[in-house]
């Protein structure tokens, strides 16, 4: 349970840096929109986007499957772009347009693969030594 915990945590904290990242980089997608956050808002976005992820996922991969099949996968895109606009909607103080939520969305798919196989060889070092 703890490490299932640290390893929640781990994504939370790398979710927000992304988040802050794709803020960053790409804007809010809106002209007239300047976006003034603190790393609390961040934070508070990051939470929510583990969260929403976590829960909201499986329904969402689940209802399009048909669509991911169809595309050889490409759909995933769209599904980490809808669940970046659902966080960003909810988290106060940031938005961003649905274009920009679905090239943040792989900027946080980036991420969150990178960290996994960072873990993957962590532990598969542990197990072997």
């Amino acid at each position: 349970m703890r490490k299932q915990f640290a390893v929640f945590i781990v994504r939370w904290l790398l979710s927000s840096f992304g988040l802050w990242v794709a803020v960053r980089l790409l804007g809010s997608g809106y002209d007239d929109v300047q976006i003034n956050a603190t790393i609390g808002a961040f934070l508070f976005a990051g939470l929510i986007f583990s969260i929403v992820n976590s829960v909201l996922r499986p329904i969402i991969v689940i209802l399009s499957l048909p669509a991911i099949l169809l595309t050889l996968g490409l759909f995933m895109f769209v599904v980490n772009g809808i669940l970046v606009y659902i966080s960003l909607r909810l988290a106060p103080d940031l938005q961003m347009s649905f274009f920009n939520s679905i090239l943040t969305g792989m900027i946080l798919s980036l991420i969150n693969y990178i960290v996994s196989s960072v873990l993957e060889i962590s532990t598969h070092r542990r197990e072997t030594t």
